[in-house]
Formats: C-alpha cells, sequence, structure tokens
C-alpha cells in the first residue's frame, strides 16, 4: 500500500488539532520557512511522510539470510502433508461443499 502526499487541489474535509509547546511550533515553522511551504502544509506532509514509512515498516517481512533459505527451500521442496494436514484439509473440503 502506497499513499500519496495530497495536492493542493484536493478537498480537505477532516480536521486535525494538536496541541504542541512554542519551541515545537517555532521548530516547525521555521522548518516550514525553510521548505518554502505554510505551516499546515509542513506539518500535514510531515506526518503523512512519518506515517506511511512506519506501516511500509509495519507490513514488509523481515528475514535473516538462514530464515530466507529455509523459507525458499520449504517453498522449493515443501514436506509431505502428514496425517493431521490431510484430515484438515479434508475436512475443509467437506465444509466448503455444503
Amino acid at each position: 500500500m502506497q499513499a500519496t502526499i495530497s495536492t493542493p487541489d484536493k478537498a480537505r474535509g477532516a480536521r486535525l488539532e494538536a496541541r504542541v509547546s512554542s519551541a515545537q511550533k517555532a521548530l516547525f515553522q521555521r522548518a516550514a520557512d525553510l521548505s518554502t511551504r505554510t505551516l499546515s502544509e509542513f506539518v500535514v506532509a510531515s506526518a503523512q511522510e512519518a506515517a506511511t514509512r512506519i506501516i511500509q515498516e509495519n507490513e514488509a517481512i523481515r528475514l535473516t539470510r538462514a530464515e530466507q533459505i529455509a523459507f525458499v527451500s520449504a517453498l522449493l521442496d515443501p514436506p509431505k502433508p502428514n496425517a493431521r494436514l490431510r484430515q484438515a484439509a479434508k475436512k475443509y473440503r467437506a465444509q466448503m461443499a455444503a
């Protein structure tokens, strides 16, 4: 899932408010000025970028090299189904046919 930063011409219906310290507001305002954006544009864009990054980091599966090898090996040469798995598959097929 990839989020995009809203452009100024898109309709905005929701409102978000936050209380910040004077120092934080001054910091945000300075960064907004340096990036030639309004304070609101800067805060919204920064929050959206951070949210997108955090979501992507939490949706990605990260494996060590050994885990990668084990995963690919299981895909390429899966173990034979045991009795419990065969029984579960039989039960599933019976339920889905009903």
